[in-house]
This record gives structure tokens, C-alpha cells and sequence, in this order.
């Protein structure tokens, strides 16, 4: 009898154990299941213009310098102009007495009033510019020829571009191109000069951009070059998180649902990518496909996704 009780003992353990064990499976394979639907958002094409520009850095410059030079041997009398400050051409910069003035005075004038001496001579801006280099000062002695000043020559101004030859193609004379400084005012430059060489180590080529401005732009000053590569009326995108790529970004997907709850991978060919957006060229799409455009990545293909929002 005590050998039967401890049976039915036995018998009843295995069957307790074996009904949670069924319930534990059964809850984690509810788990399991939950787990495979990724929560994503999804999104659809757009049928809007799109244009591409390469952007590039340019820097501005003073291509040409001119040198303001004593014409006589003498005493600087006066400076008329500071560094940095801008003088037009043939503004008096500089008035220089010969030594020989210097030294006799108005004697000669006194014993002929006739005879109008006064070995001064003003020396002017040749160009309009700014004073980038001052050497001398009043009471200095200079000789004929030597270095008073330098003037940057505001004629020569614009900006330098070191344009990959690759985008050669995109650039020619008097392209009209859009600048952007650094404190985010827009000038309209013009493509003035090609130089005729390439940076051997780059490829790069250095191309002068002229702007029409009438701010007192600042040499060595970096702005944005806006160079417009392409653009389409009406293009087919989507936002640039929906499309996938590998690696070496050659290969390009998207993942689209095909019902309510399964992604499949689709391979795609990308255009124009602008403003956040990226034209989809092949396949075609429709207004009423649904693209996954958060928690697309990393999917393998035909996922088990669930829609959280959708973002037109």
C-alpha cells in the first residue's frame, strides 16, 4: 500500500513538472515571436525638385601686391596713411625732402625769389588697396628706389579655389557660382581665371572666383563654394535614412513593405542626393509603397517588422 502512495507520489511530481515545463516553452516562444517583430517607422516617395551642388572651400586672397617707392634721395616730411587702412589711387601717401632741401632751406629762394625750390616731391598710390606694409616713418632718411610701402591691390581680389579635377567638368568661365561666409552672408562670385597647372599630390586645380561685394571682405578669409552639379524637376526620393548601403557603398537597398507586417530587401539605383533627400532612379516606386525609414538597419531580408508611425 505504502509502495502504491509512493507511485502516485512520483507519478503526480512528473506531471506538475511536465505542465510547467510546457507553460515555460510556450511563454518564451511567445517571447521568441514578440522579439521578431522590430518596431519601425515607416515613410513614403516624394515627387519634388532637387538640385545637387558640390561644396568645396575657398579662400580669399590678394593675387597682387603693389610697391610704393621713394623717387628721391631724401627726409620722410610725412606719412599719410597707417596699415590697414584702404587708399584710392594717386592719394598722397608719402611727402619726402631731398637732403640737399634739407640742409640749404630757403636760402636759394633768397637770393632768387624767381627760382621756386623746395626739393619736396609727394609720393602717391599707383592702385587703390590696403596698406599691408609700412617700413619707414617721419624723419627717416631713404634713398632713391628703396621700399616704403605695399599696398594689396583691391583689383586683384577674390577668392581661391583648389577645384578636384574631377569636378572640372561642372566648372567653365564666368560660371556664376554662390559663396557662403563663415557668417553665413551669400555673395555671387563669378569664375574669373583658370591657373594652368595641377597640384601634382591633390589633382587639384587653383581657379579665382571674383566677387561683387561692398563689404570690405578680409584676406585669407575661408567661404563656401556652392557648385551646381545637377538638378531635376520633379525627382522620385526618399529621405537619405531609408537607403541602405554596404561597405564600400557601391551596392544601394531600401526595405519595403509588402504587407502589414513583413520588409523585403529591394536593391535600388540612387541619383541626386540633396537636402537630406536621395532620388531613387530604378526601380519605380509608388505613392502607396511603404518604406522603412527607422529601425531598417541591420534587417535581413523578409523581416517581421511592426509599423509604429508613419512619416509622410
Amino acid at each position: 500500500m505504502k509502495k502504491s502512495s509512493s507511485y502516485l507520489l512520483l507519478l503526480t511530481v512528473i506531471l506538475v513538472m511536465a505542465c510547467h515545463n510546457k507553460a515555460t516553452t510556450n511563454k518564451e516562444e511567445e517571447v521568441s515571436t514578440a522579439q521578431v517583430q522590430t518596431p519601425v517607422t515607416v515613410t513614403s516617395i516624394s515627387n519634388e525638385p532637387l538640385t545637387e551642388y558640390a561644396e568645396l572651400n575657398a579662400t580669399s586672397s590678394f593675387l597682387q601686391d603693389n610697391i610704393v617707392k621713394s623717387n628721391i634721395n631724401g627726409y620722410i616730411k610725412s606719412v599719410n596713411t597707417k596699415i590697414g587702412q584702404y587708399v584710392n589711387a594717386e592719394q598722397i601717401l608719402f611727402v619726402v625732402k631731398t637732403k640737399e632741401a634739407e640742409s640749404l632751406g630757403n636760402t636759394i629762394n633768397k637770393l632768387d625769389s624767381s627760382f621756386h625750390f623746395s626739393g619736396v616731391s609727394n609720393i602717391a598710390a599707383s592702385q587703390a588697396g590696403y596698406i599691408t606694409s609700412l617700413g619707414h616713418q617721419v624723419g627717416d632718411y631713404v634713398q632713391d628706389g628703396e621700399q616704403l610701402a605695399v599696398i594689396s591691390n583691391s583689383k586683384s581680389f577674390g577668392f581661391i579655389l583648389n577645384l578636384p579635377y574631377e569636378l572640372r567638368k561642372y566648372v567653365s568661365m564666368n560660371k556664376k557660382v554662390e559663396l557662403i561666409l563663415p557668417d553665413s552672408t551669400h555673395l555671387e562670385g563669378v569664375v574669373s581665371s583658370f591657373m594652368p597647372a595641377i597640384d601634382s599630390v591633390s589633382q587639384t586645380q587653383r581657379i579665382l572666383i571674383k566677387v561683387v561685394s561692398s563689404a570690405n571682405i578680409p584676406e585669407n578669409l575661408i567661404a563656401k563654394v556652392r557648385i551646381l552639379k545637377s538638378q531635376k524637376a520633379n525627382a522620385i526620393s526618399l529621405p537619405k535614412q531609408a537607403v541602405l548601403s554596404d561597405e564600400s557603398q557601391t551596392n544601394f537597398w531600401v526595405m519595403k513593405m509588402i504587407d502589414s507586417v513583413t520588409a523585403v530587401k529591394l536593391p535600388v539605383i540612387k541619383g541626386i542626393e540633396a537636402n537630406g533627400r536621395i532620388e531613387i532612379v530604378s526601380p519605380l516606386l509608388s505613392t502607396q509603397d511603404k518604406i522603412l525609414l527607422n529601425g531598417n538597419y541591420g534587417l535581413p531580408d523578409t523581416a517581421k517588422v511592426k509599423i509604429v508611425k508613419s512619416v509622410e
